[in-house]
């Protein structure tokens, strides 16, 4: 399948370590989206919650078979993108930089570091240039509503903050995490970059419900960060994340108003004429919109 939209209103739920499906769904199937970046992480779970239609993606596929820098972002944001998503949540493991945020807590970040150094982070290549704006790198509308939610779920929550997004896949070195600290971020991951980017290039609202799993390495009277630790506090999340998520769904059935639906407005710099068949074909998905109108104004 490629590019059939199961809803235009469509939310998008990507799930990180440890949230690999969605109870509650209701009509559920699979579908496999072919793109022009490549297959996505998985085939992707379609199915209404709380009456809206949602399609979920397993970040690191079924059985969590990708590490952070194998996974396929950009294939991944553009299927969410072509089954008709317009808002993403993002559901990821990380860990504390701070002494307030405990294991068990939730945290809604409003800012990243990308400090990956592997991975494609743009759409745009191949003749195509874009420049999006990302001083505001998530949505404050969505992660608005999903404060709500955490609340009404009874989440211990934390609104705003950075989360840095370090390569991975080995966790940080003491001197690495004594570093972030300094620079003052609130939690730390490895999946969130250059997902965050994509999304904005595609012009769909994105926001990141971090899930507190430990403390990093920096907290000294901590055990060092193991898998099984990790795991143990992830399962726990989950249950509450995906009472998040059912909470949540309500208050996302209105078409959204925001910003990011024109993120690419000002942001392509190629001229239109210029673009060959073969970017415009790779890429009409993204650029059909603006290229439209920038024809109408001519």
């Amino acid at each position: 399948m490629k590019g059939k939209q199961i809803h235009r209103n469509s939310i998008g739920v990507i799930g990180g370590s440890g949230l690999y499906d969605i109870e509650g769904l209701k009509s559920v199937r699979k579908v496999r989206v072919r793109t022009p970046f490549g297959p996505p992480s998985d085939a992707i779970t379609v199915g209404t919650l709380e009456g809206v239609t949602v399609a979920f993606l397993s970040r690191h596929g079924r059985g969590h078979k990708l590490n952070p820098s194998e996974i396929n972002y950009r294939a991944n944001i553009y299927a969410l993108k072509s089954l008709g998503v317009t808002r993403v949540i993002s559901v990821s493991a990380v860990g504390s930089m701070k002494e307030s945020i405990s294991p068990g807590h939730v945290v809604l970040p409003d800012q990243f570091i990308d400090l990956t150094k592997r991975r494609a982070s743009t759409f745009f290549e191949g003749g195509v240039v874009a420049h999006v704006a990302f001083g505001e790198p998530i949505c404050s509308r969505l992660a608005q509503a999903l404060a709500a939610a955490g609340t009404q779920a009874g989440a211990t929550l934390h609104r705003g903050g950075t989360y840095v997004c370090m390569e991975g896949p080995q966790f940080s070195t003491i001197a690495e995490s004594r570093l972030y600290r300094q620079w003052g971020v609130d939690v730390i991951g490895m999946t969130n970059m250059p997902e965050a980017k994509l999304a904005r290039e595609a012009e769909l609202c994105y926001a990141t419900m971090a899930l507190v799993t430990d403390y990093d390495c920096w907290h000294e009277t901590e055990e060092a960060v193991t898998v099984e630790a990790i795991l143990d506090t992830l399962h726990k999340n989950v249950v509450l994340a995906k009472r998040i998520l059912q909470a949540v769904m309500p208050s996302l059935a209105a078409s959204r108003a925001c910003d990011c639906e024109q993120a690419l407005d000002n942001a392509i710099v190629t001229d239109r004429r210029s673009v060959s068949t073969a970017a415009t074909k790779k890429l009409g998905l993204l650029i059909r919109r603006v290229f439209a109108h920038k024809k109408g104004t001519e």
